[in-house]
């Protein structure tokens, strides 16, 4: 197993994209930053700090029915003493949907005031969503602005162009395409966002990448992984000791008895982002 994997993904859009941020932060109140649940530090482009200099803000951790609830949870209350507003939701089941545009108001209460005591009765709220790529931003917008607003797919970076998208008469989003950064200083994070389908596939080695998630699954969530794979492995294996092990008992074998291995990571891979072996979160507060 290679522990130097480097992952570098940065397309030239990106870079153009971050440009038009920059002058479209203006035109906006407020900025909502979502995360993936599971790895909020790690799905963090350390440039939006930077970017959304002293606006207002609002974390949303999506997706979290995949993340462990517990860990979400101390998730909320890291945010919040950061003094961000924070959003918990699950947009296939619109779970914590309903509470985006109180949140925002919230939020914006001086604002909304300010245009109240100078008359802007029909003013609108202005706000930028942000995030990298994939973790749900055009489907959490579509659910928002209860229409086919922005194009959702489950692939990294195919949001395009800048849309406004009508909320109700109070309230405009400005949608972004989803960004990484340039270069991920730490490894980990670039591995925690290919666990997760932020970086695509098709530039990584599966199996390396596999090596690592079922190591750090077996130190988080040891349980899980033997009920699934019912895994039992000597003290000490290996994130390859244990991806063999896995494939052994799946029946994954080439000729001569060879493990599959290379079959057994794209499974893996495939059920921990479907949450078949179980609610996992990567990182926590108590990690920091």
């Amino acid at each position: 197993m290679d522990d130097k994997m480097n992952i570098q993904w940065y397309p030239g859009h990106m870079t153009k994209t971050r440009r038009q941020m920059e002058e479209d932060i203006r035109l906006v109140d407020a900025v909502c930053e979502l995360v993936d649940a599971r790895i909020p530090l790690s799905s963090r482009n350390p440039d939006i700090d930077t970017l959304c200099a002293n606006k207002p803000r609002m974390m949303i951790l999506n997706r979290i029915d995949l993340a462990d609830q517990s860990i979400t949870n101390a998730w909320y209350e890291y945010f919040r003493q950061k003094g961000y507003a924070v959003l918990k939701t699950d947009c296939k089941s619109r779970k914590g949907i309903d509470r985006f545009v109180p949140a925002v108001r919230e939020l914006l209460a001086e604002k909304l005031q300010r245009y109240q005591e100078r008359g802007f009765v029909n003013k609108p709220l202005k706000l930028m969503i942000v995030g990298i790529p994939n973790v749900g931003k055009s489907t959490f917008i579509n659910q928002i602005a209860g229409r086919k607003g922005a194009k959702a797919e489950n692939r990294p970076g195919v949001t395009r162009g800048k849309q406004w998208i009508t909320v109700d008469r109070g309230l405009l989003l400005l949608d972004t395409p989803g960004i990484l950064w340039p270069k991920f200083d730490d490894a980990e994070i670039g591995r925690r966002l290919a666990y997760t389908g932020a970086v695509k596939d098709d530039i990584l080695d599966t199996e390396t990448l596999a090596c690592h998630l079922i190591a750090m699954l077996w130190q988080r969530y040891p349980d899980a992984l033997r009920e699934r794979y019912k895994l039992d492995p000597p003290i000490g294996a290996t994130g390859y000791d244990l991806l063999c092990d896995a494939g052994r008992r799946r029946g994954f074998l080439l000729a001569r008895g060879e493990i599959d291995t290379e079959r057994m990571a794209r499974v893996l891979l495939e059920e921990f982002r479907s949450c078949k072996i179980g609610r996992f979160s990567l990182e926590a507060p108590y990690d920091l």
